[in-house]
């Protein structure tokens, strides 16, 4: 995303408990087989119901693991920041080796911007204005990722 905000994959399902059993059925998948007598009757033995039953309850597991990990994939950064004079951004840091550049900025929010040139960093701690830089130049130019959302 260029918008300065969060950067979600556009390939992640997070559809829940609920939405994983409601995909699973539409698939089929939770349709236990079943067999057929020779007058056309239907038969589907006890052992297929538990089948059914155990399915449901390993994708209910496996759903709320999956919201439950979500929830936890925070960001570890490794990369120091360094304070700057400005009225909206506290820390800048780069990594030269991985061209990424984190901003915190005064409320708290950390954000990672990602194929960042080097030359690009520099001006911005040359900037007589970092805000005015980061909003000309950075914002909006380069993909980013929400490390840390802001303080309340």
């Amino acid at each position: 995303m260029r918008d300065g905000g969060s950067a979600a994959p556009s390939g992640d399902v997070n559809c829940g408990a609920k939405g994983a059993l409601f995909l699973a059925s539409s698939k089929g998948l939770l349709d236990p087989p079943s067999r057929s007598t020779g007058r056309g009757e239907i038969v589907r033995p006890q052992a297929m119901k538990a089948h059914t039953a155990s399915i449901l309850f390993a994708l209910s597991v496996f759903a709320t693991n999956m919201e439950a990990a979500s929830a936890d994939d925070a960001i570890i950064s490794h990369i120091p920041r360094d304070r700057v004079q400005s009225s909206a951004l506290a820390k800048v840091g780069y990594s030269k080796r991985l061209h990424l550049l984190e901003i915190e900025f005064v409320n708290g929010a950390i954000y990672r911007y990602l194929d960042v040139p080097p030359d690009v960093y520099r001006d911005l701690l040359a900037a007589k204005s970092k805000a005015r830089f980061y909003d000309q130049n950075i914002r909006a130019k380069y993909r980013s990722v929400h490390v840390r959302p802001r303080r309340k």
